[in-house]
């Protein structure tokens, strides 16, 4: 019996999904591992790069098209092809470090928890201006040790039972085009009384690409993040944490927008980090502004 599934989806990034599947390959001190790719690019770009995967893989690997462009669609047909007990997700411009799957079923063995995570160290391109920021914007942290937490993190880089995926298609397809696919679906599962848990040594490495490595499109994630939980509370009609989220924002974007200014002259680098800050902030208070990173709005840029 297959014990674990990895699956990657992956758009547009033949490379960097070998890079992210050859890194599956090097897990130490788990067994019975099989790798699922998923193809989202309408013209499916990755059909190459899954011929030269799976003529090397020495662990079993699957993978199919899946032409509608969206995150949801692509997690969707990743879990109907797997088979495993668990369902671990490494999205496709992230590395595994060799213990990373062994640390997520660690610390879910220790602590019961339904759904564990795991920080992702973002890796800017080599010479780029700002660097520090774009790692910092890419990146995910958590405690500094493995335990229970109270919040989940995003799907990528996480381990779950494939029980936890009741319904054929439990991410909504209507998060299709702004992603936070994941966000209802573990609010559900709160909500249900599942517990969430950090594995600290479940290191993966987010590559940041150079088209991702652009200031303005940084910010655009920042104030993304921060329309987050303003998102969340209108769909839950949680309308007083609505509210006290409105006004912290609008509190962010006043404090931190005014100290980014006033450091900008001195430190540019200082300066980007607090109007990451303030961004987000903004992000609250105009979270009825939908962003478009995925599906069609993606598939619609040059191939």
């Amino acid at each position: 019996m297959i014990a674990v599934s990895v699956l990657i989806p992956t758009f547009r990034r033949p490379d960097e999904f070998l890079r992210a599947a050859r890194s599956v390959l090097r897990q130490r001190d788990v067994a019975d591992i099989e790798i699922i790719a998923i193809d989202n690019s309408p013209e499916g770009s990755a059909a190459r790069a899954f011929q030269t995967f799976a003529a090397e893989s020495p662990l079993p690997f699957r993978f199919a098209h899946e032409p509608r462009p969206g995150v949801a669609q692509a997690r969707n047909a990743a879990l109907a092809l797997a088979q495993g007990r668990l369902i671990a997700w490494l999205d496709d411009d992230e590395e595994a470090a060799p213990t990373w799957l062994a640390a997520l079923m660690r610390v879910r063995r220790q602590t019961g928890a339904q759904s564990v995570f795991g920080p992702v160290r973002a890796a800017a391109p080599a010479g780029a201006t700002h660097a520090a920021f774009y790692e910092r914007i890419y990146s995910r942290t958590g405690p500094q040790r493995s335990g229970l937490i109270d919040k989940p993190h995003g799907m990528g880089n996480s381990l779950q039972p494939r029980a936890m995926f009741e319904s054929d298609a439990p991410f909504d397809a209507r998060t299709d085009q702004s992603g936070g696919e994941d966000d209802a679906l573990f609010a559900s599962w709160a909500e249900a009384g599942a517990r969430f848990a950090w594995a600290h040594d479940a290191i993966v490495t987010e590559h940041i690409d150079k088209k991702r490595a652009h200031v303005m499109h940084g910010l655009r994630r920042a104030f993304a993040y921060g329309q987050g939980p303003c998102e969340l509370a209108w769909s839950a009609q949680d309308y007083l944490s609505l509210a006290r989220h409105i006004g912290v924002g609008a509190a962010q974007a006043a404090l931190y927008g005014a100290a980014s200014a006033l450091l900008a002259p001195v430190s540019r680098t200082q300066a980007l980090g607090l109007l990451d800050r303030a961004v987000r902030g903004a992000g609250k208070v105009l979270w009825f502004v939908e962003q478009r990173f995925y599906g069609e709005a993606l598939a619609r840029q040059p191939a």
